[in-house]
């Protein structure tokens, strides 16, 4: 027999992870896409956020001053997310791969930062940087773990669907969510991807009340599941489909 369809999706809805919170973003504009909602919920509540983009972005466009325009753009979008911290780590685009430096320091960012919860992009991600960063952040919470800071460890979505264990209603900030994805005027001249994202969003309702009319998914971790490398993880959750 195949698993149903409550272990693989939820059919409810849940309340914000604890804060503070601490998130890794590929590029400018991916904690927007991603998980804008939640962090519009987080600022109503009063949660505190950091953000923490690991690179420069330089590879969006043609244009020659694009890394101060994107640093610009986030820099906007984090006064309407109500960001606590916004840090740069300014490592290549495209040139993203996971290394004792960038574990580590992701481990000190932890440790500097003391996240309750720590957010990542799921690792079935399409861009290889989004990718990269799952196996970063990952290995640095391991990291992390190994000298007791332990935050919850959560996966998120920017451009395509993930396996999710957790849903955040996202319908009472939608509209505010808009507001910021336009923000990124050089990310969006390049494709349509606020109507890509609403449309992720929209779809991530379907196994929820009608009354929910957009949602952004999360996959949040076991403790024991960090005793995985992220690729063997990834495998186990693939294994529930069939």
């Amino acid at each position: 027999m195949l698993n149903p369809e409550h272990i693989l999706i939820p059919f409810d809805v849940s309340s914000l992870p604890p804060g503070p919170w601490l998130v890794f973003a590929p590029h400018a504009d991916d904690e927007t896409f991603g998980m804008g909602g939640a962090l519009l919920k987080a600022k109503r509540e009063g949660i505190e956020t950091h953000v923490v983009v690991l690179t420069d972005g330089a590879l969006g466009g043609d244009r020659d001053d694009l890394v101060s325009i994107r640093q610009q753009e986030i820099e906007r979008a984090g006064d309407l997310l109500g960001l606590t911290g916004l840090h740069f780590w300014s490592e290549p685009d495209r040139g993203l791969d996971s290394s004792e430096g960038l574990e580590a320091r992701t481990q000190d960012a932890i440790a500097q930062l003391e996240p309750a919860s720590v957010f990542f992009p799921g690792p079935l991600e399409i861009h290889p940087d989004h990718r990269a960063t799952a196996f970063i952040v990952w290995e640095g919470l391991q990291k992390a773990y190994a000298t007791n800071h332990k935050p919850q460890i959560i996966a998120y979505e920017i451009g395509v669907q993930n396996p999710v264990n957790l849903f955040i209603d996202i319908t009472s900030v939608i509209s505010d969510k808009k507001k910021v994805m336009n923000i990124y005027a050089s990310q969006n001249s390049e494709n349509n991807y606020p109507e890509l994202v609403l449309s992720l969003n929209k779809g991530r309702t379907f196994s929820l009340n009608e009354s929910i009319e957009y949602a952004e998914g999360f996959y949040r971790f076991d403790e024991e599941d960090l005793q995985f490398s992220l690729r063997e993880m990834t495998h186990r959750l693939i294994d529930k489909y069939q």
